[in-house]
């Protein structure tokens, strides 16, 4: 039988590729008077719900989805959350 999971994956710039989002707001936050802030990451989160049979046949799924639209492998990683 089939049970909804909730899907939400995080997708990141990979560590080493320049985050210039992450730095124009690092700059912003300093700025605004915020010094203490460093090494800003700018990222983007998806959210869906999945009909799967078990939660690793959704994390199975939503790791294809990932890979193979949600993140750019070359330059992204990511990570999966299922509640």
């Amino acid at each position: 039988m089939s049970q909804g999971f909730h899907i939400r994956v995080e997708v990141f710039l990979k560590n080493g590729v320049l985050d210039v989002q992450g730095k124009a707001v690092e700059g912003a936050l300093s700025g605004l008077g915020f010094g203490g802030v460093s090494d800003v990451r700018v990222g983007k989160i998806i959210t869906f719900e999945l009909k799967c049979e078990s939660k690793e046949t959704a994390h199975s799924e939503a790791k294809l989805m990932a890979e193979q639209l949600l993140a750019n492998m070359v330059i992204e990683s990511y990570q999966i959350h299922i509640s």
